[in-house]
C-alpha cells in the first residue's frame, strides 16, 4: 500500500488543482462566448437591443421565461474615463435593472417597479459616486426584464422600452 501512496497523492493533487483552475477561469470563458453569441444576435454595445418574444422557436438562453420581456445592453469600459448613463423607463409591473460583469457575476440589480431609474456605471477601480454604480470589470451585459405574461403586455413593455438607454460618455480631462 506504501508503494501507490505517492501515485494517489499526486493524482489527488492534480485533480484538485484542475478542479480550482476550472472553477476560476470558467466563468470568464462562459462570459467571452456569451458576449460573443450576444454580438453575433445583433445585440447592441452600449445601446439596449429590443428583444423577440420568448417562444420555443426564439429560446436561446436555457430556462428563459415566456413570461418577462428582456432587453440587454453589452458595454465595454475599457477606454479611460469612459463611463455609462443607463436609464429603465417606468413599467408599472414588476421590472428589474441587472449588472453583470465579465465573469458572469449579477454584481447589481435594481428593482424599478412603478418608476423610471437612472444611473451611472463607472469603470474599474473608479471611485464610488452618489447614484453611480462602479463595476468589477471593464466588460460585462445589462439586463432589463419586465413582467409581461400576454402578447399585449409585451408589446406594452416594448413601448416602455422606448425610455430605456444604455449610452456611452467618455469623460474628458
Amino acid at each position: 500500500m506504501k508503494r501507490w501512496a505517492g501515485p494517489l497523492a499526486a493524482l489527488l493533487a492534480t485533480a484538485v488543482a484542475a478542479h480550482a483552475l476550472a472553477l476560476h477561469f470558467a466563468p470568464a470563458v462562459i462570459m467571452d462566448r456569451a458576449m460573443t453569441a450576444l454580438a453575433a444576435r445583433g445585440v447592441a454595445l452600449h445601446a439596449f437591443t429590443t428583444p423577440q418574444r420568448v417562444t420555443p422557436q426564439t429560446q436561446t438562453v436555457v430556462r428563459s421565461s415566456p413570461d418577462l420581456y428582456y432587453a440587454l445592453c453589452r458595454y465595454d469600459l475599457g477606454d479611460a474615463g469612459a463611463r455609462l448613463s443607463v436609464r429603465m423607463g417606468a413599467w408599472p409591473d414588476y421590472q428589474s435593472l441587472a449588472f453583470f460583469d465579465a465573469r458572469t457575476d449579477n454584481f447589481a440589480t435594481l428593482r424599478g417597479t412603478g418608476r423610471q431609474i437612472a444611473v451611472r456605471l463607472l469603470p474599474p477601480g473608479s471611485a464610488p459616486q452618489a447614484g453611480a454604480i462602479v463595476s468589477p470589470s471593464a466588460k460585462g451585459v445589462i439586463l432589463i426584464r419586465r413582467l409581461a405574461p400576454t402578447a399585449e403586455r409585451f408589446a406594452a413593455a416594448s413601448e416602455a422600452g422606448k425610455a430605456d438607454a444604455c449610452t456611452l460618455e467618455p469623460v474628458s480631462g
